[in-house]
C-alpha cells in the first residue's frame, strides 16, 4: 500500500506543479527542443505496400529455392510444400512449414489464399483453414469467411479463440488477401513470469482489424491461453488439411 500512496502523491505532485507552469515564463527558445542527432536512418520502401522495403527480410519470394533457404518442416527437414506459380501451398500429410530465422518484435507482411472451389459440404471451421502462428505459438487465423459463418473469435483475422476481427473484409475463395502485421514479443522476468504481455495490430485488406491488442498467452485450442517462458521464436504456417496458398512473405524486425 506505501508504494501505491507513494505513486499517487508523485502524480498529484506533477498535476499541482503543471497547473502551476507557464510556458512563457520559460523564455524557451524552439531551438531548444530540437533534436538533431543522431539522424533518422533512411530505408528505401518498396514501390506499393505490399513490396519489401529495403531493409526488409524476404522469407519466400514465390520460388522453390526461396522455400528451401527459409523453412523447413516440424521435423526440420526440408518442407514438403507445393511450390507453382509464385506461392507455395499446403501439401497434404505434409505438416507444418516453419522459419528457420527466430524472431522478436517485427513486422510481417504476408498474402494469402483460399481454394476457389468450395465444397457445399464444408462450412464454418472446415472451409480454407489455415494459421499463421506468431511466434510460432500466437495464431493469427486463416479462413474462408466470405458468407461462411463461424464462431466470431475464429472467423478470419481473429487471434484465434482470444480476439474476434473489428469487422470482416474477407475477400471470396481464390482471391488473394494481405495482412499486415505488428508484433511485439512478451517478455518476461527472472522467475519466468511474464513481465509483459504480447501485442499485435493487423491489417487486413487494408483494413484494420486487430488494434494493439494484448494477449493473454499462447493459442490453446482447448482451454484458456496462458504464457511459458521463451525468447525470439519462428514463425509457422499451419497445415490443416485445406489447400491454403501463400506468397510475398517478408519481414522487419523491430
Amino acid at each position: 500500500m506505501k508504494k501505491i500512496f507513494l505513486g499517487i502523491g508523485i502524480l498529484s505532485s506533477f498535476m499541482v506543479n503543471a497547473q502551476l507552469y507557464n510556458p512563457k515564463d520559460a523564455e524557451m527558445r524552439p531551438e531548444q527542443t530540437e533534436i538533431w542527432e543522431p539522424e533518422v536512418k533512411v530505408v528505401e520502401s518498396g514501390k506499393t505496400n505490399m513490396d519489401a522495403p529495403a531493409d526488409a527480410i524476404v522469407l519466400f519470394d514465390g520460388t522453390a529455392e526461396s522455400l528451401k533457404q527459409n523453412w523447413v518442416n516440424d521435423t526440420k527437414e526440408a518442407p514438403g510444400w507445393e511450390v507453382a506459380d509464385n506461392c507455395v501451398t499446403v501439401a497434404m500429410g505434409a505438416g507444418n512449414i516453419r522459419t528457420k530465422m527466430f524472431l522478436e518484435d517485427f513486422q510481417l507482411h504476408i498474402e494469402w489464399r483460399t481454394p476457389a472451389e468450395v465444397n457445399p459440404e464444408h462450412k464454418s471451421q472446415g472451409r480454407g483453414n489455415s494459421g499463421i502462428l506468431l511466434q510460432g505459438k500466437y495464431e493469427l487465423q486463416v479462413l474462408d469467411s466470405y458468407n461462411n459463418r463461424s464462431y466470431r473469435n475464429g472467423q478470419a483475422g481473429s487471434l484465434y479463440k482470444q480476439y474476434a476481427p473489428l469487422v470482416n473484409v474477407c475477400k471470396k475463395p481464390g482471391e488473394w488477401q494481405t495482412y499486415d502485421v505488428i508484433f511485439t514479443a512478451p517478455r518476461f522476468k527472472p522467475d519466468s513470469t511474464i513481465f509483459s504481455p504480447a501485442r499485435v495490430t493487423v491489417i487486413q485488406n487494408g483494413v484494420l482489424v486487430q488494434n494493439n491488442v494484448q494477449l493473454f498467452g499462447s493459442t490453446e485450442y482447448i482451454g484458456l491461453p496462458f504464457y511459458h517462458f521463451h525468447g525470439p521464436e519462428v514463425l509457422l504456417l499451419q497445415n490443416h488439411g485445406n489447400k491454403v496458398s501463400y506468397r510475398n512473405i517478408w519481414v522487419r524486425k523491430l
